[in-house]
């Protein structure tokens, strides 16, 4: 393990703690390593747009003490100026002798130039340190960076056997308190949602995160049309081709998508290959599918080789469900 796993682990959990503050820029967290003792002097992560970068707020925590010091940080620093002031001039000035970085950031204003000043202030750098877990957890920054597009992810909450409505329609609820909690984690980490006029029609949701006052409420897009007095609105209703709409989502800004359904919705991103995650909650139950709504209603395979494969990339225990996450 690299001398630098614990400090680096210490700035992941600080970027975790920026993930719903800092779209549309990635969510970053750094430590400053004291000279002498190694211990942590200075921490932070990012803030909402317009507030100080990570590498801002850890130099600024440590003072006098960066000086001489090691900047752990999750991606590699910023060396233009946007909202704020490039990061590699304020870790410069700060007398920063090493730069240990996870990632380098593909941004077109990025795209290794921070690196490429540090050098030129023969500071040393080490790189690619914790880089795969750093990459999954900025996987939707880093895919709207090399697309333009928002990493779009599909939601589905569902009996054991895919069912996720009865026959008579109902469907509230399949999961239990715990699973839907992380639903309304999954919507404010994403900067909008897409739902069917037919799930809005049925279930009347009002797609808020909810998790505390203040969290930020992603945008509500219907496609189709949202009747009048409908809980989701004030929403977007969009009618038109799919890869146009996240075309213009990703050059808004928009980092990732949260498709919440219904099936039929969720079958034609699916199927036209604009999925790059799946979050399927799994609930201890049997509906059986004669009569039931599956998850995938429209998704057609015609023959075992035509299997849309993916690979799980989590998997994690909620209350009584199972959240399963597949990399598509």
């Amino acid at each position: 393990m690299s001398q630098w796993a614990n400090a680096m682990e210490r700035a992941r959990e600080l970027a975790g703690g920026s993930r719903l503050l800092a779209p549309p820029n990635p969510w970053v967290g750094a430590v400053v390593l004291d000279a002498s003792t190694g211990a942590i002097v200075g921490e932070g992560g990012t803030r909402a747009p317009g507030g100080n970068h990570a590498e801002i707020e850890a130099l600024a925590q440590a003072g006098d003490a960066a000086r001489g010091a090691t900047l752990v940080v999750t991606l590699e620093p910023c060396s233009h100026t946007g909202r704020t002031g490039p990061c590699v001039e304020a870790i410069i000035d700060a007398g920063i002798a090493r730069v240990v970085v996870a990632i380098g950031d593909p941004d077109s204003h990025v795209a290794g130039r921070g690196l490429a000043r540090l050098r030129e202030a023969n500071i040393e750098l080490v790189t690619d340190v914790q880089a795969d877990e750093v990459r999954e957890e900025l996987a939707p920054y880093l895919h709207h960076r090399a697309t333009g597009r928002p990493y779009v992810v599909a939601k589905v909450a569902a009996t054991l056997d895919g069912a996720v409505a009865m026959a008579d329609g109902s469907s509230q609820w399949i999961t239990g308190e715990e699973a839907r909690y992380d639903g309304h984690v999954l919507r404010a980490e994403s900067q909008a949602i897409i739902v069917g006029a037919g799930t809005v029609r049925s279930d009347d949701p009002t797609l808020t995160a909810r998790l505390r006052e203040g969290t930020y409420e992603p945008r509500r897009i219907v496609l189709g049309r949202a009747g009048e007095s409908a809980k989701v609105r004030p929403c977007e209703e969009y009618e038109g081709p799919l890869d146009e709409l996240l075309d213009r989502l990703g050059a808004e800004g928009v980092v990732q998508v949260l498709i919440e359904g219904g099936p039929a919705v969720v079958s034609s991103f699916v199927t036209a290959g604009l999925v790059q995650r799946i979050v399927w909650y799994v609930a201890p139950a049997l509906a059986g599918l004669t009569s039931a709504l599956p998850a995938l209603a429209s998704l057609e395979t015609e023959t075992i080789s035509a299997l849309r494969r993916g690979r799980f990339v989590a998997i994690k225990r909620l209350g009584e469900d199972i959240r399963l996450d597949l990399e598509v």
